[in-house]
């Protein structure tokens, strides 16, 4: 899924955007997904963004974070990483074309012993505590480097933001909208005039949203119907639901509260 109807955005104001890059074996690099940085060596992400499967190699994918534009390179913000492993969450599911728990982990392989360093262009999302959620109508935001229009044959380059309203589940799960499609694992967001959206390209990016005064990862761009098409919200996967998993699979203690760096 592309940033519709948005604005271009400077990587600071989403230091947590991660590119995903796929590399072929004639050394070709293609953008694959969006991430976000959830602690120093730790990107998550879709789990559709890898049609591989389990059978996904590490070895052919890299990161790179602080990344303001695809087709430009600044080596004084950005920082790249091979994938060390990559975790596929085990009930991933898309036999109804819906993405059923559509998450994914990559472990960045450390360089000298270290990650990823803080800097202005790259920090850490911190995750939203367990079981917590919003009202519907609050207003998000959404950053990626996908499309900026359904159907277009190449992607933005430059990372775009927008805004997007939490629409309630009830009104998501209506025949049409959704329907039954949507299931409690997912949340759908949207404009009220369907203005801006995610869009192809965007997939494993970040939905986030303020809460006292601090930004939190609710959801990863996860499916939609075309987009910013009327009644076709873009869909996330609803991040709430895997605290324990993302616990589980990176051994971290708890990454609610963004324990990637000390606190200065």
């Amino acid at each position: 899924m592309k940033i519709v109807g948005g604005t271009v955005a400077t990587v600071e104001s989403h230091p947590w955007v991660a590119a995903i890059f796929w590399h072929s074996k004639s050394k070709e690099k293609v953008f694959r997904c969006g991430g976000s940085l959830i602690s120093a060596c730790w990107i998550i992400t879709a789990a559709h963004c890898f049609p591989e499967g389990s059978q996904a190699s590490h070895q052919c994918f890299s990161v790179t974070l602080g990344k303001n534009a695809l087709n430009e390179s600044d080596p004084t913000m950005e920082q790249t990483f091979r994938v060390d492993q990559i975790f596929i969450h085990e009930g991933f599911n898309n036999s109804e074309q819906n993405y059923n728990n559509d998450i994914a982990l990559l472990k960045l392989m450390a360089k000298h012993g270290k990650c990823v360093e803080e800097t202005n262009w790259v920090k850490t999302v911190c995750l939203p505590p367990p079981l917590q959620s919003l009202q519907p109508g609050v207003t998000c935001e959404i950053a990626g480097y996908g499309k900026e229009k359904f159907g277009l044959w190449y992607r933005s380059q430059y990372l775009k933001k927008a805004q997007v309203n939490l629409l309630a589940d009830n009104v998501c799960q209506q025949k049409d909208y959704y329907g039954n499609m949507v299931n409690n694992n997912m949340f759908c967001a949207a404009r009220p005039d369907w203005s801006q959206d995610a869009c192809e390209g965007d997939s494993g990016g970040p939905l986030v949203c303020e809460v006292d005064n601090r930004l939190f990862l609710f959801g990863i761009i996860s499916w939609g119907d075309g987009c910013a098409m009327e009644n076709r919200p873009g869909v996330y996967t609803k991040i709430t639901n895997y605290n324990k998993w993302v616990e589980e699979k990176t051994n971290l203690p708890s990454i609610t509260a963004g324990t990637m760096f000390p606190q200065k």
